[in-house]
């Protein structure tokens, strides 16, 4: 039988807003985990992929396996995914799995429903690469604050008149499916500047501006999306805090958010899709009527949009994310020093697994021969198949891991 559980190489992605260099998480793990990688110093390493996206499919590190890519060797063994995953996602791995490293901020931004993935997909695939939803999770390596969903009306024309913009920037509008932020859902992307390239209104009144805006201004001057903050809510979030960008029906990418905060760090896991639609802070393709009309604008509490981890009960090491959508979750697996010997349990799901700390060897009898995990290690676990980890690490270990749990 061939090994079923393995190495990978992942994909990173070079976009202009990641940190550069040895500054990132992303270069900094890929080069742990690959001493022969040669990281450019000049050279922004933004993302980290770990699944089988076609634009990111991970390259398998055993030479006894006559497939090289992940994708491939999926497709030839569908029975690692799990009776009811392989079922349930017609022999595809559902999650795509992430390390980003930002030094900007994102863009403004939301992602579409299955159904309008696909109408989307048809009509500009160059823009939406596949037909595919993206919910999404981001859980925190280092501190970040995030703008996500949208502030009740009262607060934002509380705000506007604040600074002096309540006339001139809020102005009554329908068509927003009585979501109760009519007359302030175009305050984003509606020529907040009157197209003069001036200073927003609270510059000129001197007084404090929205979350991180002094950081989004120096990026993107002037940049359609610049007033977004304006009307979003600002969600907070420190190491092992997830954010969740999730599924309330018919919108499964309803919280528009943008990163605010220089310099952070997550991981994240999502559907496996690279479909998003952005509205601003960004050179990429800006389809604001699109984003427009694909929004839940029903505000909610900040807290909505944090995920807290559950302890496991059959694991005290394990905490697990997991959100309400059937694609993914994420476990945080942190063993101590004082343990020497752990099992990565089975379980009836392909996942992968990442190494953000700590050492050990790792034995299973689906890998046929010991595998040398440090930080930056990325290995394919296919369903039902465990590890033994034999700890080597003075500090313990602190473990990522994403999977599909029906």
């Amino acid at each position: 039988f061939p090994p079923a559980v393995f190495p990978l190489s992942c994909v990173v992605q070079n976009y202009s807003w990641g940190k550069v260099g040895l500054q990132s998480e992303v270069a900094k793990l890929v080069a742990s985990g690959d001493p022969l990688v040669q990281i450019q110093p000049d050279q922004p390493y933004a993302e980290l992929w770990m699944g089988t996206h076609p634009r990111g499919d991970a390259l398998i590190r055993d030479n006894r396996i006559p497939q090289k890519t992940l994708g491939q060797w999926i497709a030839d063994n569908p029975a690692c995914l799990g009776a009811k995953v392989k079922d349930a996602f017609q022999g595809h791995l559902p999650f795509l799995f992430k390390v980003l490293s930002v030094n900007t901020a994102l863009s403004v931004q939301a992602h579409p429903n299955k159904e309008l993935a696909a109408k989307l997909h048809a009509q500009f695939p160059e823009h939406y690469p596949d037909a595919n939803h993206k919910p999404e999770m981001a859980i925190a390596l280092t501190p970040f604050e995030a703008m996500c969903g949208f502030r009740p009306v009262e607060e934002i024309v509380s705000f506007l008149q604040s600074k002096g913009g309540g006339g001139g920037m809020v102005r009554p509008r329908g068509g927003y499916g009585g979501h109760g932020v009519g007359m302030v859902a175009m305050v984003p992307w509606d020529g907040v500047w009157g197209g003069d390239g001036g200073p927003l209104p609270w510059d000129r009144e001197g007084g404090p501006a929205p979350l991180g805006w002094g950081l989004v201004w120096g990026w993107w001057p002037c940049s359609l999306g610049m007033g977004s903050g304006v009307g979003m809510r600002a969600v907070l979030s420190w190491g092992g805090f997830g954010v969740w960008m999730g599924a309330v029906p018919p919108w499964d990418g309803f919280g528009l958010w943008m990163g605010a905060v220089l310099s952070w760090d997550c991981v994240e896991v999502m559907a496996c899709s690279d479909n998003t639609v952005r509205a601003g802070l960004t050179p990429k393709f800006i389809d604001v009527l699109t984003l427009c009309e694909m929004l839940n604008y029903t505000p909610a509490p900040s807290s909505s949009k944090i995920l807290l981890a559950a302890q496991s009960q059959l694991d005290p090491h394990v905490y697990l994310y997991d959100p309400p959508v059937p694609d993914f979750t994420i476990m945080r697996i942190e063993i101590p020093a004082s343990i020497k010997l752990y099992l990565i349990s089975a379980m009836d799901s392909a996942s992968i697994l990442l190494v953000i700390q700590g050492t050990a060897v790792g034995t299973s009898t689906a890998a046929a021969s010991e595998m040398s995990l440090r930080r930056g290690s990325v290995l394919f676990v296919s369903a039902n198949e465990s590890i033994s980890l034999h700890l080597s690490s003075p500090d313990g270990m602190l473990l990522f891991r994403a999977c599909c749990l029906l």
